[in-house]
């Protein structure tokens, strides 16, 4: 064949085979959309600080931050003092100090729950129904004057028979007082405790469309939280993955799966002193709720530690090495939110989070520029690992770990690029973002 000679194409199958395999598959078509819509792109929060319900108040945010600040300010006062305790190399010393004292100061907790269960038991009712009503008082106040964490909203207690008619009295007072203060405010989210069957997700399904038609609410306006405590929530009876039906039952609002680290330890028989996110039996867990809800839009968010990081300055840096290796722990195998019970906890979680990714970033901006500009490298990446260098990128940018301003320099892109790699149409992106 002569030099710009087209090469002639030929074919053998009908159109007529196309449709019918195009109208054949046309529920599956159906079907990923409705269970597989991906990720829904917003930002999730590095952490969940518990507090329980008669311990919320106005300052409860500025205080963890004040309380964090002081103990970095007791124990580790500069940053060569800080990365000798964790750890950390020469060069992230002084950038992960630095930012970890400007969070702090800024937005010391991106999530917080006020906690009307575990952290606050069993109450005479009239004081559950103050401490309720304060708190949707409280959070719509810090709404209005701009002190809120980007995250905010309620645990109830469960639905299971003995506290069920508390916890749903808990959830209406609340979020009857955020309408009465003004409406739902953004970032509101709430978490279910203790979930065995998916009946119970339903249940809590169920509420929430009473109350959103009893306010006039958009349907599906309000999304919750299933949390992991028991073994049942794993494995079904019947052998099946019960949290991936809790998933469906929670018909799309379902917004996260959070780990509990100590009821779902302890319901195994696993002893106190072994009771910890890094267990074999929790690392089993963790693992079927991640496949569970790839590909959902739900997010997985790992537990806590009890180790707090108080004391004497020996055992504080203990507590912090614990803490900090737990949460890079986390970070690698891809749970990018856990629980903080203590202000302590805070500056080894956001220490964490900013090393693991300013240690990547560089690599990570190389590898998608040199994706997008389809120029060569030592790695041949996929639109699946842009979709996850663009993800990590947007997730340090998210926390602060990250500047807008470096990542642009070495990716060349800007947010919404990176969302668009992020967040790809089904059936991925090409170089150049269009559908491919």
């Amino acid at each position: 064949m002569s030099q710009g000679q087209q090469e002639r194409v030929t074919t053998s199958l009908a159109g007529a085979v196309t449709e019918e395999i195009g109208a054949s598959l046309a529920p599956v078509d159906a079907e990923l959309d409705r269970l597989y819509p991906g990720d829904p792109g917003t930002r999730q929060p590095v952490h969940t600080v518990y507090v329980p319900g008669d311990a919320f108040a106005a300052d409860t945010i500025r205080s963890w931050g004040d309380r964090a600040l002081t103990a970095l300010d007791e124990h580790a006062p500069d940053a060569a003092a800080f990365a000798a305790v964790l750890g950390l190399p020469d060069e992230l010393a002084e950038p992960v100090y630095t930012r970890v004292r400007a969070k702090l100061e800024r937005e010391p907790v991106e999530d917080l729950r006020i906690d009307f269960e575990d952290g606050y038991g069993p109450r005479p009712d009239a004081e559950e129904d103050e401490a309720a009503a304060r708190a949707a008082r409280l959070v719509a106040q810090a709404h209005r004057n701009g002190t809120a964490a980007p995250y905010m909203g309620i645990r109830m207690k469960c639905m299971e028979a003995a506290v069920r008619d508390r916890g749903i009295r808990t959830l209406d007072i609340f979020l009857t007082g955020l309408i009465q203060a003004g409406g739902l405010p953004g970032g509101l989210v709430l978490t279910l405790p203790k979930v065995t069957y998916p009946e119970q997700v339903t249940a809590m399904v169920r509420l929430l469309e009473a109350f959103e038609r009893t306010h006039g609410l958009e349907p599906g306006r309000i999304g919750f939280e299933i949390q992991i405590e028991t073994s049942q929530a794993i494995l079904a009876a019947d052998g099946t993955a019960t949290v991936a039906r809790m998933i469906q039952a929670a018909e799309g609002r379902a917004t996260g799966l959070h780990y509990g680290t100590f009821d779902y330890s302890a319901c195994l028989g696993v002893s106190a002193a072994h009771q910890a996110s890094d267990h074999p039996a929790a690392d089993h867990a963790k693992a079927v709720m991640q496949v569970a809800a790839a590909g959902t839009g739900v997010r997985v968010s790992d537990g806590s530690t009890n180790v707090l990081p108080v004391g004497p300055t020996d055992k504080v840096h203990a507590a912090w090495r614990l803490h900090y290796g737990l949460t890079r722990r986390a970070l690698a195998r891809a749970y990018y939110q856990g629980w903080d019970m203590h202000p302590g906890h805070i500056p080894t979680r956001y220490a964490a989070v900013f090393a693991f990714y300013r240690e990547g970033f560089e690599q990570a901006a190389g590898r998608l520029a040199r994706y997008v500009n389809r120029t060569g490298g030592d790695v041949m990446d996929e639109p699946a690992t842009a979709k996850a260098l663009s993800g990590y990128l947007l997730r340090g940018l998210d926390c602060g770990a990250l500047g807008i301003a470096e990542v642009a320099r070495l990716t060349g892109l800007t947010r919404a690029d990176l969302e668009a790699y992020a967040t790809p149409r089904r059936g991925g992106l090409t170089a150049s973002g269009s559908a491919g």
